[in-house]
């Protein structure tokens, strides 16, 4: 049993009340508080380093044995872990105000940003909505996600590279893929390049 079908399918929630993101945010903030490495973190658990960090980059949604390993790992009691993580509705249209966007780190830093603006569950899957900015010449690499991807470009160019196919998108073009797959963005304009990024994340298996 993995951690989406724990739920019922709910109302559009605010990123600060969503149960999946505030559990990779705690995993981040308990390994840090404990000086605990990705590597460390990982080898206790039995899993890899990369899907750690993708846990606690929102990328992936642990399965229940995954997370009752790392809380165990970490060190930390269950109580103590779930402390003021909780999940409401949303029974009003939800405003999100600009100011409210909060910065996500990803693996590829340099000359990336991400700023979530809201997530919300969808028939138990989770939907996180993304404004994304990648500089012209950002040291990126291929990346993937546990996740499909819809992508709409708001300015600039951007160049998708997919299974040896090469995609561009330009402003006003919107692009949906399967983002398990490794993929290299590259910015194509002369300035940054801006997209609005919505990622429907899959079961793990």
């Amino acid at each position: 049993m993995d951690l989406c079908t724990l739920q019922e399918p709910i109302k559009p929630l605010s990123m600060q009340n969503d149960i999946i993101l505030q559990i990779g945010n705690r995993i981040k903030e308990k390994r840090k508080e404990n000086s605990i490495t990705l590597q460390e973190l990982a080898e206790s658990v039995g899993v890899t380093k990369g899907l750690i960090s993708q846990i606690e980059n929102n990328r992936t949604v642990p399965s229940l044995t995954v997370l009752l390993s790392i809380i165990k790992a970490l060190q930390v009691d269950l109580n103590e872990f779930f402390d003021n993580i909780s999940m409401k509705e949303a029974d009003e249209p939800l405003l999100i105000k600009a100011s409210q966007y909060e910065t996500v780190e990803r693996e590829y830093k340099q000359g990336s940003y991400y700023r979530r603006i809201t997530s919300f569950k969808q028939n138990g899957k989770l939907v996180d909505v993304v404004l994304y900015r990648q500089e012209k010449d950002a040291p990126r690499g291929f990346v993937s996600t546990n996740a499909y991807e819809f992508d709409y470009m708001i300015k600039g160019a951007m160049q998708y590279t997919i299974d040896d196919k090469i995609y561009v998108l330009e402003e006003g073009d919107s692009f949906y893929y399967d983002a398990r797959k490794p993929h290299l963005t590259t910015c194509l304009s002369s300035d940054d390049c801006t997209m609005l990024v919505f990622y429907f994340f899959d079961d793990p298996s």
